[in-house]
């Protein structure tokens, strides 16, 4: 006997409703059985490309052996029925949940392209530039103060220029992170499964955060450190009398 916190069924009834739900069985399903437990189903799938059609469940209406049946009219029809509804509706979610996630992960396969490439240019002009803007506080930046900040100004450029390129595939991503908000897999659990463990520390914001006044995107952040520096720069000039 098959229980579930929603119905109980027996072998025999199992035997029937596997019957009359053949014709009607999510794709890619291969194996429908009990949980080891005597709870519930456990159900087998063929992994999802993502690319099928969505698996809905269908409409048993017009069928003569799955429509409904009133309980005074045919109490084992009905219940019969009910119980077989209730595990076409189980499978389905099931088969859904799992398109949902494939679908998910394809889409980040295409979005992705050269995000990686694009974040290690990112990674190597932040430190440039992190580095340039430690150099001019020491000693030896005096001595070749307009060359110094040369070398940070075109740092500022590479950092934003690379930043920018970056963001353009993080929208992307947050384009994909929008679309499939009803998929089970966290954002970095669908990137982990699209091929992009590494994807954890790239900085990809929602989808509201690139442009407006709420901008949160990589190039935002660095033209706001930019400005910092900049700031910090012409208080400096000002206060040893480098400019006015």
């Amino acid at each position: 006997m098959l229980s579930s916190n929603r119905v109980t069924i027996t072998p025999d009834e199992m035997k029937e409703i596997a019957d009359r739900l053949a014709p009607y069985l999510p794709p890619n399903l291969t194996r429908a059985e009990r949980n080891e437990s005597g709870w519930g189903m456990d159900y087998t799938f063929k992994p999802y490309t993502g690319r099928e059609t969505e698996p809905i469940e269908p409409s048993t209406h017009k069928d003569p052996r799955l429509t409904y049946v009133p309980r005074d009219e045919d109490e084992r029809e009905h219940s019969l029925r009910r119980k077989a509804g209730t595990l076409l509706s189980d499978m389905y979610a099931r088969a859904l949940s799992l398109w949902r996630d494939a679908a998910y992960v394809a889409d980040l396969k295409e979005v992705v392209q050269d995000a990686p490439a694009r974040w290690a240019e990112y990674e190597q002009a932040s430190q440039a530039l992190e580095a340039a803007a430690a150099y001019l506080r020491t000693p030896q930046a005096g001595a070749e103060w307009p060359s110094a900040i040369a070398r940070l100004v075109d740092a500022q450029l590479a950092a934003t220029t690379t930043a920018t390129a970056f963001d353009q595939r993080a929208r992307g991503i947050a384009q994909a992170h929008r679309t499939h908000v009803y998929a089970d897999l966290g954002h970095h659990a669908a990137l982990t499964a699209a091929g992009y463990p590494e994807a954890r520390h790239w900085h990809i914001t929602d989808l509201d955060g690139y442009g407006g006044w709420g901008d949160s995107s990589l190039a935002a952040q660095v033209r706001r450190l930019i400005e910092e520096q900049d700031d910090h720069l012409a208080k400096v000039g000002r206060l040893t009398g480098v400019t006015d």
